[in-house]
């Protein structure tokens, strides 16, 4: 690859090595060369700019999990190492929560949670992202409601209590693309797109009947009884809000099925009965990412990631 190290075979393999030299092999002082200067990170919670707050961020959450692991279970991308690459990374993480943190005093509990981390790189680093953790799976694990937790978070931070991110704090970072136009992350995108203006029957026609599926807060659900309740508890809370396609990717690679990755946004009022409870009015953005994979009977694998604790403290934010 122009540009990067020759002691990566291909981007995936640069995106999966360099996560294990930073997070399980601690070489955290590596983020000033792999991580731009300024690079511009946004997650739910918030943004955050420069590889400095980003490594002072790492330390923290290996104070509180010193053990975590981060399996990197897929790489979707997109680009050319000439102009720049796009990976949305899929990682299964494990760890023990040992230390205080955060997350409230150690518990010593075992968790296990998925991540999706959309990032570009160009010369061998990384200079924009956006990470999304299943909060939602790990605050459960620990012991609390999601909403519980945005309220602790809230009632801790007082009268400095922030309001997650929104496009309305965004910086713009240097990438600018919105991926490529393979087939499947067409499919995908159309597929979303329908769910979102209420076409259910989107799901029996293009999932396929044994699918597999992997939703926020840890939940696996089969077929396409549980991909309904999914998506239609989502909805049905914001059922006017904005629904936008932020990036997509699709790939036909060797030894893998074809597959596609999606960024989403969904911005609104709260104003329906469905996956957050009572309508509230409340505007609320959530940033969503997910990644299916296609078989001969259609959709056979979806993981889609937003982060309920943080949709929650927008919510109760308002309502106070």
């Amino acid at each position: 690859m122009k540009g990067f190290s020759n002691r990566w075979k291909d981007f995936p393999d640069y995106i999966i090595g360099i996560t294990k030299e930073i997070w399980e092999d601690r070489g955290l002082a590596t983020l000033h060369d792999y991580y731009s200067d300024d690079i511009v990170v946004r997650s739910p919670a918030s943004i955050v700019i420069g590889n400095k707050d980003v490594i002072g961020a790492t330390m923290s959450t290996l104070a509180e999990f010193p053990d975590r692991t981060l399996l990197g279970e897929d790489v979707i991308w997109s680009g050319t190492p000439e102009e720049g690459m796009l990976s949305s990374h899929r990682l299964l993480s494990t760890a023990t929560h040992t230390g205080d943190g955060v997350y409230g005093k150690a518990t010593s509990k075992k968790l296990v949670y998925r991540i999706i981390a959309d990032c570009h790189a160009i010369n061998n680093q990384i200079n924009d992202e956006w990470l999304i953790r299943d909060q939602g799976a790990i605050v459960r694990q620990l012991g609390w409601d999601p909403k519980d937790f945005a309220a602790a978070q809230i009632a801790a931070e007082g009268d400095n209590a922030k309001m997650p991110f929104t496009p309305d704090v965004d910086q713009p970072g240097p990438y600018k693309g919105r991926g490529n136009d393979n087939e499947w992350g067409g499919a995908y995108a159309e597929i979303l797109t329908r769910i979102m203006g209420a076409d259910l029957a989107v799901i029996p026609e293009k999932y396929d009947r044994a699918c597999n599926l992997y939703y926020p807060g840890g939940v696996q659900g089969q077929s396409h009884g549980d991909a309904d309740r999914f998506w239609t508890g989502l909805r049905a809370s914001f059922p006017n809000a904005t629904f936008t396609i932020d990036h997509q990717i699709g790939r036909d690679d060797p030894m893998m099925p074809p597959r596609a990755a999606i960024r989403w946004s969904l911005r609104g009022k709260h104003t329906g009965w469905g996956a957050f409870g009572a309508p509230t009015g409340a505007d609320v953005y959530i940033m969503g990412a997910a990644h299916a994979e296609f078989g001969p009977w259609g959709l056979r694998r979806e993981y889609v990631l937003f982060d309920e604790p943080y949709v929650w403290k927008q919510i109760l934010l308002q309502s106070a």
